[in-house]
C-alpha cells in the first residue's frame, strides 16, 4: 500500500488578538468608486477627537479586566498615514501608554499605497507603528483607473517596497472583481503578492453597495460584478498560491455587518465564502498531494477538526470527494494521509 502523510496547507497568522478600530474615511484624499466604508463596517463617520475619546475609554476599560489580554491595536476603515496632523500621532501616542501595561503588544493600520512616504514611515515606526496593511486592490492599471483609485501599479509596488524597507510588516488588501476586470488580471495580482512575500493577505471580493458611484454605474448596466461560483473559483486558486508560499491569509470577503446586507445591491457575498474557498482550496490541495500516488480510488484520512472544511458549506463537496473517488476517513491526528491500495 502507498501512502503520503502531509499537514494542512495554509500557514496561520501569528500574533496577539486584534482590537480593530474602524475610522471610516478618515484620511482619504477621495472616495473610490466601490467604497462604502460606514456600511462595511457597521461605524458611521465621526469625527477623529469623539473616536479617539471612546478608544481611550475602551483601553482604560480593557485595562481593569482579570485576567487581561494581550493585544494588537488595528486602526482600520481609513487612510491612517494621511490623517491631518496630529491625529496619527495621538493614535500612537495613546498605544503607546497601553503598551507600557502590557495591553498592547502590536499596532497596525491600514492605508493607501501613495501615502507611505519613506520619512513618514520612519516616524511612525518610531512612534510604535509595526504593521502597515496597503489597500493595493489590483497591480493592475487599467483596473485601478476604472476604480477610481488614483494611483498606478507603479506606485502601489513602491509603496510595498517602502512599507518593507522602514522595517515594517506589510499586509496586502486585494479586491478581485474590480470595474476594468479582465481574465488574468486577478490572478496577476495573486502572483505579484506571492512576489512581495508580505506578512498577511486580505481578499475581498469587489460587490455594489448602495450609494457609491459603483451602484449608479451598475444600474446603468455598466458593470457587472463576479458570480458567486466565479468568485469561490479565483479565490480558491489564489488561496493554493498563499498556501504554497506560506502567506497567512487574514481575511476573505467582508464581515456580515447588518448596514452591509441591507445596502447590498449585487455582488459574490455569502455568509460562508471563506469556508467555502478555504475547502475547495484544499479539496484541490489534498488531490495534487494524491496525484504520484497513481490512478484509481483512495482513502483519505483527516484530523476531525477539519471536517466542516474537509466536506465543505452544508457538506456541498461530499459529491466531488465521490467523483474523484475518494473515501473520506476522520482521525484524531494531526495530518492529512491519503492511501492507494
Amino acid at each position: 500500500m502507498r501512502w503520503r502523510r502531509f499537514p494542512h496547507p495554509e500557514t496561520k497568522p501569528r500574533g496577539p488578538q486584534t482590537w480593530p478600530v474602524f475610522l471610516p474615511f478618515a484620511g482619504c484624499p477621495h472616495r473610490c468608486v466601490f467604497c462604502g466604508q460606514d456600511r462595511q463596517t457597521g461605524q458611521g463617520v465621526r469625527p477623529l477627537e469623539q473616536m479617539h475619546a471612546a478608544l481611550q475609554r475602551d483601553l482604560e476599560q480593557e485595562e481593569q479586566r482579570r485576567p487581561r489580554r494581550s493585544l494588537e491595536l488595528a486602526l482600520f476603515g481609513g487612510t491612517f498615514t494621511a490623517l491631518p496632523a496630529p491625529w496619527p500621532e495621538r493614535f500612537l501616542e495613546l498605544a503607546a501608554r497601553h503598551r507600557a501595561t502590557g495591553l498592547i503588544r502590536r499596532v497596525r493600520c491600514s492605508t493607501r499605497p501613495d501615502t507611505v512616504a519613506p520619512d513618514r514611515l520612519a516616524a511612525l515606526r518610531d512612534m510604535g507603528l509595526d504593521v502597515v496593511e496597503l489597500g493595493i486592490q489590483s497591480f493592475n492599471d487599467q483596473a485601478l483607473l476604472a476604480s477610481g483609485r488614483g494611483y498606478t501599479a507603479a506606485q502601489a509596488l513602491q509603496g510595498c517596497r517602502n512599507v518593507r524597507e522602514a522595517g515594517l510588516d506589510l499586509g496586502v488588501q486585494l479586491m478581485p472583481g474590480l470595474p476594468g476586470d479582465l481574465p488574468g488580471i486577478f490572478q496577476n495580482d495573486v502572483e505579484q503578492t506571492v512576489r512581495l512575500a508580505p506578512q498577511g493577505v486580505r481578499l475581498y471580493p469587489c460587490v455594489v453597495i448602495d450609494k457609491t458611484p459603483l451602484a449608479q454605474t451598475w444600474q446603468k448596466g455598466g458593470y457587472r460584478p463576479w458570480s458567486l461560483t466565479r468568485t469561490r473559483q479565483e479565490l480558491a486558486l489564489a488561496l493554493g498560491a498563499l498556501f504554497r508560499a506560506c502567506i497567512p491569509i487574514l481575511r476573505v470577503g467582508l464581515h456580515p455587518e447588518p448596514a452591509l446586507l441591507d445596502a447590498l445591491l449585487d455582488g459574490p457575498w455569502h455568509p460562508a465564502l471563506g469556508q467555502m474557498v478555504r475547502s475547495l482550496a484544499l479539496f484541490d490541495h489534498v488531490r495534487t498531494m494524491a496525484l504520484p500516488l497513481g490512478d484509481g480510488p483512495k482513502l483519505l484520512r483527516y484530523p476531525q477538526r477539519f471536517s466542516g472544511e474537509i466536506m465543505g458549506h452544508r457538506a456541498e463537496l461530499r459529491r466531488c470527494w465521490q467523483r474523484a473517488g475518494v473515501t473520506l476517513r476522520s482521525w484524531r491526528g494531526r495530518d492529512f494521509i491519503v492511501f492507494h491500495p
